[in-house]
């Protein structure tokens, strides 16, 4: 039996540890030497909340198998939440910071269970229709508010989003669902997804899974909330409508209902593609809408479908066939 070198969990998160620094250090030299202008730099940070918003929804409708369509409003309560305390205290900004976006995450997440627990008593088209009516709820409520700016929205917020803000949070956003859904309660969560009356039936909490799957949903898509809020530094209400939800959704079923590696790659893909084709203005929706419709087409359990990336598995592999290279070569040298 071949040796693993990544067996243990340890190892694999000393690998994994290793590999974040490696990128965060490549995307840093290409910033600090000017490779990526100002405007390539900025993108970054969309990319890093969008990843975080398509992670988290992932969480909600691939894993836990529901179909929620107010993610968008989460995300309001988590920016608001943090711009408005931003605006009212004066704090050293890195504490600031780190206490709205806490501050984003357990508001946001406080919405999900009241809204989750009546909610997930129902199942797809109705669970779907419910929780678009939550999310419109919020944005209304966020508009008839004077705290909140009204339908003129929020400015003068701090800019404190920066591309390393941006990506540690990242990091530990995805981190938080992969750890999640690996564990005892990712299980139970996986199985309500397959089937939740034999789920139930084996002494599986249902409701108590469910409303913990959509709580962390919301409570990351507060966070991102939060970074969005500090990165414009103003909200706009009819920025968390329906069409927001709904674009969120299409970067989960892209990159394929109940992969994490899809969601990062559909979320990156699809936040920088408007980007890439703004120099053909009359016709970069058009591109957008048929390479959605290909993918669909020709893949329709999204890009990567339910497969999960493992890089401790995947050096394992990759080592082994280098022994077995080397050991054909010996057989044949003999």
């Amino acid at each position: 039996m071949e040796k693993k070198l990544f067996k243990s969990t340890k190892s694999r998160y000393i690998l994994n540890i290793l590999a974040i620094a490696l990128v965060f250090a490549v995307i840093a030299l290409l910033i600090e030497g000017k490779v990526l202008n100002r405007y390539q730099a900025n993108l970054l940070i969309p990319v890093c909340y969008n990843i975080i918003l398509v992670v988290s929804l992932n969480l909600a409708a691939g894993f836990l198998g529901q179909l929620p369509l107010g993610h968008a409003g989460f995300m309001a309560v988590g920016a608001y939440t943090a711009a408005i305390f931003t605006k009212a205290v004066d704090l050293p900004g890195p504490l600031e910071f780190v206490i709205a976006i806490v501050l984003a995450a357990l508001m946001a997440g406080l919405f999900g269970v009241l809204i989750g627990l009546p909610a997930l008593r129902l199942r797809g088209d109705y669970l779907a229709i419910i929780t678009l009516g939550f999310g419109e709820i919020i944005r209304v409520i966020i508009v008839n508010l004077s705290i909140t700016g009204g339908a003129f929205g929020l400015s003068g917020i701090q800019g404190h989003t920066n591309y390393i803000w941006a990506f540690v949070v990242m990091v530990i956003s995805v981190y938080i669902v992969v750890t999640l859904i690996r564990s005892r309660h990712g299980r139970a969560i996986l199985s309500i997804r397959e089937n939740e009356i034999a789920a139930e039936s084996c002494g599986i909490h249902t409701t108590y899974y469910k409303t913990l799957g959509f709580a962390v949903a919301a409570a990351l898509a507060g966070v991102a909330g939060a970074l969005y809020a500090h990165y414009l530094k103003i909200l706009d209400p009819s920025t968390f409508g329906f069409m927001k939800s709904c674009e969120l959704l299409v970067m989960v079923v892209l990159g394929g209902m109940g992969s994490v590696i899809g969601s990062v790659i559909s979320a990156t893909g699809l936040t920088l593609l408007p980007e890439l084709l703004r120099g053909f203005d009359d016709y970069r929706m058009i591109v957008y809408s048929l390479l959605l419709i290909i993918v669909m087409i020709f893949k329709p359990s999204g890009l990567m479908g339910t497969y999960d990336f493992s890089l401790g598995g995947t050096m394992d592999s990759f080592f082994a066939k280098i022994r077995s290279l080397f050991k054909r070569k010996e057989a044949k040298n003999k």
